[in-house]
């Protein structure tokens, strides 16, 4: 049996606040325990949940270990108020003092046993939703599949050939400049790279969505806040030697950190954010025939979709960003699929994940699918680290929002796709008709002006 909870502590409700930047709340982990380890199971992520609900009932007892002395305290303080002798008077400074010191010791106790449950809760990885598929990477369950793969009349290049031959892509240059998986995008790659930006932007905001473009740097606090690792070897972000800052490996962290420590009005919910940004990745582990070019890189452009809402209204929202993608891809003439990732491959934020993968001629041995958007509902995992909360308007309470984020499109990977699935016999590469006002043409390669 665990430990009462101190007065004025409670389980809280869906997307309450909460005092502790820890991305579970801390004060239910002993209540829904099994929810948890079951998350873990599920994700194959080996985390100790009987010491973080121990060490909950630490920072439990030290609260309210606190609370008693500090009532001590107040009476003590009172009492002075009375008329006393000398001798009295003596005896009640000492009893002071004491107390003073005793409240300190407590509160440098409590300081300790907070920061050793924030670490252990902060392992911890968001609940699952009960629709997640379980299993790894090939366990997903195909919810859809729009268009047939792509076929050729003629012998298909892979988007690395046809990208070196038409003079589109440079990483050979990139490698001696900067190091494997960098790169140069040239001629009609670079007008290309730029109309998908704009493609998926205008879409976006016709959507609802308020464009920026964000720094491409952050701060630790802000990267751990949205559930990157910002340091340490399991890390897949740039950090800084010289400041402390970290290279974005997405617009999420940025878009996130925007309304970090922020209290919203539920009028201004839903927010939509739309976010250009380069995003840096150190893609540690990532090898084979599969990530070769541009499908696994160290700096790439992306457009993201980042939402605010309120804890109701996020699985509906979640269908919207997903929605909102395969409009896009769509529009790029993609053969693709839609997947709902398994549970162990499930990022530690994301309570469910839906991926688009696009088809992709010469991905692995003949063609097939790979990932170019995704969409995860995060619900109040990261809100409760970033401290993001919004105002009830009927109980004036605070209560934390949820967040989800989509790719709108990550230009390296759209790039890929569509150089493979829209190459012809002649070594041109066919513009999709939703990117041709942005390009001023319909072919790229040979004979077009700016190949």
């Amino acid at each position: 049996m665990g430990l009462a909870r101190p007065k004025g502590w409670r389980c809280a409700g869906p997307g309450e606040l909460l005092p502790f930047s820890a991305m579970l709340d801390p004060r239910c982990l002993a209540d829904r325990r099994q929810e948890i380890e079951e998350s873990c199971r599920k994700r194959g992520i080996k985390a100790d949940v009987a010491s973080a609900v121990a060490s909950y009932e630490q920072v439990a007892a030290r609260q309210t270990e606190l609370n008693d002395a500090n009532r001590r305290r107040n009476e003590h303080q009172k009492a002075g108020k009375q008329k006393l002798d000398d001798e009295q008077r003596a005896a009640h400074t000492a009893e002071g003092r004491a107390l003073k010191e005793a409240v300190a010791r407590i509160e440098a106790d409590l300081a300790v046993a907070r920061a050793d449950l924030e670490e252990r809760a902060g392992a911890l990885p968001n609940f699952i939703h009960p629709d997640v598929p379980e299993g790894g990477e090939e366990d997903f369950r195909l919810l859809r599949r729009v268009g047939e793969p792509t076929t050729f009349d003629f012998e298909a290049r892979d988007h690395l050939e046809l990208g070196i031959q038409q003079g589109l892509l440079d990483f050979e240059a990139g490698a001696r400049v900067t190091g494997n998986k960098f790169y140069y995008l040239k001629n009609g790659a670079v007008l290309l790279e730029l109309a998908l930006q704009r493609y998926a932007l205008d879409i976006l905001i016709e959507e609802g969505f308020v464009p920026h473009i964000t720094p491409d740097l952050a701060r630790p606090e802000i990267v751990a806040g949205i559930g990157y690792n910002p340091r340490g070897e399991e890390t897949q972000i740039y950090s800084l030697s010289n400041a402390d800052l970290c290279l974005v490996g997405t617009a999420e962290i940025t878009l996130g950190g925007l309304h970090a420590d922020a209290i919203l009005d539920e009028d201004d919910l839903p927010l939509k954010l739309a976010g250009i940004s380069h995003c840096f990745r150190t893609e540690a582990g990532a090898a084979g025939r599969e990530s070769k070019g541009l499908y696994r890189v160290h700096q790439f452009t992306k457009v993201e979709m980042f939402v605010i809402t309120r804890p109701e209204d996020s699985e509906a929202m979640h269908e919207n960003l997903l929605a909102i993608e395969e409009r896009i891809f769509g529009g790029l003439e993609l053969p693709y699929q839609v997947i709902d990732i398994a549970s162990g491959d499930l990022g530690a934020p994301a309570f469910r994940k839906y991926d688009i993968e696009a088809w992709m001629p010469g991905r692995g041995e003949g063609g097939s699918y790979g990932e170019v958007s995704s969409a995860s509902n995060c619900t109040d995992y990261q809100a409760r680290r970033l401290k993001t909360r919004f105002r009830r308007k009927d109980t004036k309470k605070n209560e934390l929002v949820h967040m989800l984020n989509g790719t709108a499109v990550a230009n390296s990977r759209a790039i890929l796709a569509v150089l493979e699935n829209h190459q012809r016999a002649d070594g041109t590469i066919g513009v999709p008709k939703a990117l041709q006002p942005y390009m001023g043409r319909d072919t790229i390669g040979p004979g077009t002006s700016s190949s």
